[in-house]
């Protein structure tokens, strides 16, 4: 990779202050680093996968895939590499670990948390179960392993709806996340299908920022912009929001849609994709950065692949990567399953 295809990737990218913004220059630096991965992880069998919401050098510089946790569940299944080096936080790569028990996973961020996979342990878990006899426990893919294993199904931002939808229990606790079990109520209800749903209280410290408020302001400013949410956004942010999913699907809506504006409710990292992949459309007003998807660098990732610690492989208990497994396996059953049937339809 030459300085110029990167800056032609990333010239368009204005967030986070100074933080993503880009110069031939600032490529210049950049691209030793760059090539030097791409070389390495060849070198070494490494597959490189990148969550969209991590910095926008690393997206378009040494991934060789980027989506969101179910995408990249799938390609981390898919892989042939022997080694993979998830760019996110520990829970993705955790997920990694599960379905590819016998290749080594490295994640470099060099801060390990998340605010909700931090928000619940297996222990609150198994508390719960005494508390909730006789309720399926869905658990959404930002949670730790350990937590996974004590859960039913998992699911992700992308397929919540529809697998809870169709899952065969009228009694379901979600965990850990408040505002998208609030959200799950009410699109149930929505969809007239009656459950009983409870939910754990953790949030995500980035999209609880976000309010009604704000978008009141974008309409009144830019009337034409379409607003675009995540689901782990409060409900008010979400009732007044023009299309609300997951991370590949956001994206999937802004390439569709004939609309030129577009505020988008979620982690930093997506708008720079817009901007990069979608130049003739405009993001209007800001954005939230994620300090632990942030967190990873191309220095670490270098370092990662060169030699790795002991803090950066993903190490599971055997006991609890098989219990784990099952909620993921359960988790891809009923996508796939919505998806043929989708497919059929269509």
């Amino acid at each position: 990779m030459t300085a110029e295809d990167l800056y032609n990737k990333l010239k368009n990218v204005r967030i986070g202050g100074n933080v993503c913004q880009y110069s031939l220059r600032k490529c210049e630096e950049l691209v030793p680093l760059i090539n030097e991965i791409n070389r390495l992880k060849k070198e070494k069998d490494a597959v490189i996968l990148v969550h969209s919401y991590v910095s926008p050098e690393i997206v378009y510089g040494v991934a060789d895939f980027i989506g969101d946790s179910y995408k990249l569940s799938k390609d981390a299944v898919n892989t042939k590499a022997k080694t993979i080096v998830f760019v996110a936080v520990r829970f993705m790569g955790e997920t990694a670990k599960i379905l590819n028990p016998d290749k080594e996973v490295l994640v470099p961020a060099r801060l390990s948390g998340c605010t909700l996979a931090d928000a619940i342990t297996a222990e609150d878990v198994r508390n719960l179960r005494k508390q909730f006899p006789g309720y399926t426990f869905i658990c959404y893919v930002n949670t730790t392993a350990e937590v996974k294993a004590e859960c039913d199904v998992c699911v992700t931002s992308a397929n919540v709806y529809a697998i809870v939808e169709k899952y065969p229990s009228d009694k379901i606790y979600f965990l850990p996340d408040k505002f998208m079990g609030i959200n799950l109520k009410n699109e149930m209800a929505r969809r007239g299908v009656r459950k009983d749903i409870q939910f754990f209280k953790g949030t995500c410290y980035v999209h609880e920022e976000y309010n009604e408020e704000a978008i009141l302001k974008v309409r009144l400013e830019y009337p034409q912009a379409k607003i675009v949410s995540h689901p782990e956004c409060n409900a008010d942010v979400v009732a007044n929001s023009d299309f609300v999913g997951g991370t590949e699907q956001m994206l999937d809506y802004m390439r569709k849609t004939r609309s030129k504006q577009f505020l988008m409710l979620t982690e930093c990292g997506l708008s720079a994709r817009l901007q990069s992949e979608f130049p003739d459309k405009e993001l209007v007003g800001s954005c939230a950065l994620c300090k632990y998807m942030k967190s990873n660098t191309l220095e670490d990732i270098l370092r990662v692949l060169k030699a790795p610690k002991a803090s950066d492989r993903v190490v599971i208990e055997d006991a609890v990567r098989i219990k784990a497994l099952k909620s993921l396996e359960a988790m891809f059953e009923y996508a796939e399953a919505q998806s043929s049937r989708k497919t059929a339809c269509e």
